[in-house]
């Protein structure tokens, strides 16, 4: 590190990270094979070129030459023929020789254009035939026939010699053309040597360039890499003290570096998380000894609180009872207030001690059929059902693997809450749906009652919560409340549909089966009072 605390910026190939290894070996790949693909293309197209001169230019041309020999020489055979007897047959090989002679001589200068050597010998050749042909064969040629010509004696010299100087001029014409077409041969096999060899030395370099590539890439990535990840796996088995190297291009040092520091900082989390697991036990120990106290409470409060309650609440009934009407207005006034203070806290413990029982108490998970359950429940509320003439209907309910208890807790609290908060002058009716919604079942109880305000339908779920007073409608205001902690002890949510304006209603999950860890159930504490709004 320099003296400001700054790690020393590193210099040369040393700095160069994995992608500018890539890139330069990249470049110089494509460089090189780019230099081997143009040369092996000039080669490849040098070679067609060749063949393409030998095939369609040389070898045509050679046999073209040789072809107009045989034409003049056909003529040269008729003319001797006919200057020599007379007879016109002679005539028709001079006549086919001239018009062949044309043929191959268009054919010579379409194939030699560009070539000027090749197209000068073709003149010199068409230059002795017009000679020849003009002081010999057409004046031989027109002579009558039936007698040898005397013009044919007289030129005969003349004749031979420039025949002879066409003869010559032809058998320069394809010593030419065949040194050419031999030359063109040559350098055809010489570029085809060379092709191969190119080619073989393109195949040897880019095998070469491709072990060096695969070379690099293993001892410049692969390995560090692997070094890296043997590292990353001891320190996975729980050796924390393992220390990381970093090797290899600049970023996979860095990484190394992060990683190593990621590690140390690891070691000091593992530090503080066990000094923080040995408080947790601390404090569980403490829980454990506070849900203790909790259950003695709820047997203190099942037991010893409800014997003295009793009592109050027998002898102000037996007061009520034997002085009522003896004394005055208030004092009657008095009675009766006692009275019903004593039964109503007869029903908040009874109710908060139901509360504290959900998943304490009832937990035992089996196979429920809500059918069964929710006919159960309606069996248990029928006075009520009755008197009040509610109509209750429910769709197909599942199986779940639940508590059975708790599950009728639940019916009864959601039904009895419809039931007690109806319209006076309407009949209840109360619905009640199930459908699957991803892996939980959803579940609606629908009423056409009072209903309940959007801006309370966080409230009506809180303990002791009331939305009417005792007056109006009787309880405890735990109902919901306990619905709320049953539904979340079997793993799902309960909330009111506050877009459902014809009356209320609840609409709820539950998983098919109970979540593996259970919500510790807790008494709750009771801040409000009995004349808060609740429900």
């Amino acid at each position: 590190m320099t003296g400001d605390g700054k790690q020393p910026r590193e210099r040369g190939l040393s700095a160069w990270t994995t992608r500018r290894w890539l890139r330069g070996g990249v470049a110089i790949s494509l460089a090189v094979l780019a230099l081997l693909g143009t040369t092996g293309g000039w080669i490849l197209t040098r070679t067609e070129t060749l063949v393409k001169e030998l095939v369609d230019v040389r070898s045509p041309a050679l046999t073209t030459a040789t072809r107009l020999e045989s034409a003049v020489l056909n003529q040269e055979t008729g003319i001797r023929g006919y200057g020599l007897t007379g007879t016109p047959d002679f005539l028709a090989p001079y006549r086919e020789g001239l018009a062949e002679q044309e043929t191959r001589t268009a054919q010579l200068s379409a194939l030699l254009a560009g070539d000027r050597a090749a197209l000068a010998d073709l003149g010199t050749v068409r230059d002795a035939v017009a000679v020849w042909q003009e002081r010999i064969a057409r004046p031989v040629a027109a002579s009558q026939p039936g007698a040898p010509s005397p013009l044919a004696a007289e030129r005969a010299t003349e004749g031979k010699e420039a025949f002879d100087a066409v003869r010559a001029a032809l058998g320069e014409q394809q010593e030419r053309l065949r040194v050419e077409s031999v030359r063109t041969q040559k350098d055809l096999m010489v570029m085809i040597d060379v092709r191969n060899w190119v080619f073989g030395s393109i195949a040897v370099l880019i095998l070469v360039l491709t072990v060096l590539i695969f070379e690099g890439l293993r001892r410049g990535i692969n390995e560090p890499l692997d070094r890296l990840g043997a590292d990353a796996r001891a320190i996975a088995r729980g050796d924390f003290d393992h220390p990381i190297t970093p090797s290899g291009p600049a970023d996979l040092r860095r990484l190394g570096e992060e990683i190593d520091s990621m590690r140390r900082r690891l070691v000091r989390e593992l530090a503080f998380t066990e000094e923080a697991r040995m408080r947790l036990d601390a404090q569980a120990a403490d829980l454990q000894r506070s849900n203790a106290e909790l259950e003695q409470f709820a047997y203190v409060a099942s037991h010893d609180l409800q014997e003295p309650l009793r009592k109050v609440s027998s002898f102000t009934q037996l007061l009520q009872r034997r002085y009522g009407g003896q004394l005055d207005s208030r004092a009657d006034q008095y009675i009766d207030f006692a009275v019903d203070g004593a039964n109503r806290m007869q029903v908040l413990i009874n109710d908060l001690l139901d509360f504290s029982r959900v998943g304490r108490l009832h937990n035992a998970h089996q196979s429920v059929d809500l059918d069964e359950v929710l006919e159960r429940t309606l069996s248990s509320l029928s006075v009520g059902i009755e008197e009040a003439g509610a109509v209750i209907t429910h769709d197909p309910l599942p199986a779940l693997v639940a508590d059975p208890t708790q599950m009728g807790m639940l019916w009864q609290n959601l039904i009895g809450n419809a039931v007690k908060f109806r319209r006076p002058d309407e009949v209840p009716r109360i619905h009640v749906t199930a459908a699957r919604e991803g892996a939980l079942w959803r579940f609606t109880v629908t009423d056409n009652g009072i209903g309940i305000s959007p801006e309370y339908a966080d409230k009506v779920f809180v303990i002791f919560q009331r939305l009417h007073t005792k007056d109006v409608y009787s309880g405890s205001g735990i109902g919901l409340a306990m619905c709320k902690k049953i539904v979340e002890f079997h793993g799902g949510a309960i909330a009111v549909d506050t877009e459902y304006r014809e009356g209320a209603r609840i609409t709820f999950t539950l998983a098919p089966e109970p979540p593996e860890t259970a919500v510790p159930a807790v008494v709750p504490q009771a801040v409000p009072s009995a004349t808060e709004q609740a429900r």
